[in-house]
């Protein structure tokens, strides 16, 4: 998508995608729940505007990457996990197919749709995975 002088793509199948309900994706996207796709990160690359690209550290598990020219939110490195969350959002032609809830136990906005919702993370990335009911 092209968010004024940064363009980003992502080539392949994402590893996953869903919804993150936790106060921290909720602050950082603006909205009561954030669509996430994680990609492998040689999947996704900066074909334009790398210049304009800053990155925060949050955590040692998180780096946001926004658009430093407008302000733009573009992804988030997850460097332990070996995975980059792109926000659907970005990938205009992206066919979102979520599978799963994480942090549903900061949930604001409940969704009733099917999918598994986990109270925290799978337990793959450090998470308990235990699911609760919605």
């Amino acid at each position: 998508m092209l968010l004024r002088a940064v363009h980003v793509e992502a080539t392949g199948e994402p590893a996953v995608m869903g919804y993150c309900h936790c106060s921290s994706c909720r602050s950082w996207s603006g909205a009561p729940v954030n669509a996430f796709s994680l990609w492998k990160p040689e999947a996704v690359k900066i074909t334009a505007g790398a210049e304009h690209v800053a990155t925060y550290q949050k955590t040692p598990l998180s780096q946001r990457r926004y658009c430093a020219k407008c302000g733009g939110h573009l992804m988030n490195n997850h460097p332990p996990l070996g995975l980059v969350d792109v926000y659907a959002a970005t990938l205009p032609t992206l066919e979102f197919a979520p599978s799963v809830h994480v942090n549903y136990a900061e949930t604001v906005l409940p969704m009733r749709d099917g999918l598994p919702k986990l109270k925290d993370f799978p337990a793959e990335f450090g998470g308990s995975g235990e699911t609760i009911a919605a």
